[in-house]
C-alpha cells in the first residue's frame, strides 16, 4: 500500500505541475496546436480528464465499466472510441474542462486508494493493479503535458518521477515489438538510466550484451514518443538494444507517429 500511496502522491505532483501550465491561458491559449496533430491543448486537458473519469469508473465499478466499454466499442475501435471522449471534452468552455479535469483526477486518486492493492483493475488493454493503473496515468499526464509544454515553448525541469515512465517504457519492450508485428527478443536488455539527480536507474541482467545507456529524460521522451530518437543522447550497443529504441513505446495501441527529427531543434 505504501507503493500505491507514492505513486499516488506523485501523480498529484505531476497533475499540479501541468495544471500550473493551462490555468492562466485564456480561451485562445486553450486553442493553441500541440505537436499532436489535429490536437490543441484543450485537446490534450480533454483526453486526460477522460481517462482519468473512465479509469475513476473501472475502481469503482466494474461491470459498468465493462458495459460502457462495450457500448463504447461498438463498430469502433479503441481509437476512436477514446478520440470521441477527447473531441467532447475540447468542446466544453476551459473553465468547464479545467475544473472536470482537477474534480476527476481527486476523484481518481481516492478510488484508487480505496481498492484492495492485490485487485486487478479492467482497462482498454490488460487488467491492471492500482498500483500499476496510477502508474499509467502518471505517464500519460507526463507525456500530454510534454505537449502542452512544447505547445507554449516551455522547457519543464525534470524530476525524479521519470522514473515510473522510464519503468513502463522498460516494461513495455516485448509489447513494442509486438506492436509493430515483430517477435519480442529472447534475450536480455540492459538500460542505465542517468537520472535528473545524478542517479543511475537500472533494469536488466547486468551482464546482458545488449544495453541502453542515457540520460532518463531522453529515454522518456523516446518511449512516449515526444522526440525523435536522433535527436537525443541515448546509446544503444547491440542489435537488439539498436532496433528497440526504433520502435520503442510506452503505451498501449498501434504505434505512432511520433516526431521527426529536428522538430524542437
Amino acid at each position: 500500500m505504501a507503493d500505491l500511496i507514492a505513486v499516488l502522491r506523485d501523480l498529484a505532483a505531476e497533475s499540479a505541475d501541468l495544471d500550473n501550465l493551462v490555468a492562466g491561458l485564456d480561451p485562445s491559449g486553450w486553442r493553441t496546436a500541440t505537436p499532436a496533430e489535429g490536437w490543441t491543448i484543450a485537446h490534450q486537458i480533454a483526453h486526460l480528464a477522460w481517462a482519468d473519469d473512465f479509469a475513476a469508473l473501472a475502481a469503482t465499478d466494474a461491470d459498468k465499466f465493462r458495459s460502457e466499454l462495450g457500448r463504447g466499442l461498438a463498430g469502433a475501435g479503441v481509437d476512436e472510441f477514446v478520440n470521441a471522449g477527447t473531441e467532447f471534452g475540447a468542446r466544453q468552455a476551459p473553465a468547464m474542462l479545467l475544473a472536470r479535469w482537477r474534480a476527476g483526477r481527486e476523484r481518481l486518486a481516492a478510488a484508487l486508494a480505496a481498492v484492495a492493492p492485490e485487485s486487478k483493475l479492467p482497462w482498454l488493454g490488460p487488467s491492471m493493479s492500482p498500483a500499476s493503473m496510477t502508474t499509467a496515468r502518471l505517464m500519460e499526464t507526463w507525456a500530454h503535458g510534454q505537449d502542452v509544454a512544447d505547445a507554449l515553448g516551455v522547457v519543464r525541469t525534470p524530476t525524479a518521477r521519470l522514473r515510473h515512465v522510464a519503468h513502463i517504457g522498460v516494461r513495455a519492450m516485448p509489447y513494442a515489438f509486438t506492436a509493430n508485428d515483430k517477435y519480442p527478443p529472447e534475450s536480455p536488455v540492459r538500460v542505465e538510466l542517468k537520472g535528473p539527480d545524478g542517479d543511475i536507474w537500472s533494469w536488466g541482467e547486468p551482464d546482458a550484451l545488449n544495453r541502453v545507456t542515457g540520460p532518463a529524460l531522453d529515454f522518456c521522451l523516446l518511449a512516449t514518443q515526444r522526440r525523435h530518437r536522433e535527436d537525443l543522447a541515448l546509446v544503444a550497443e547491440g542489435p537488439i538494444a539498436d532496433e528497440w529504441l526504433n520502435i520503442a513505446q510506452a503505451f498501449a495501441g498501434p504505434p505512432g507517429a511520433g516526431r521527426t527529427p529536428g522538430q524542437f531543434a
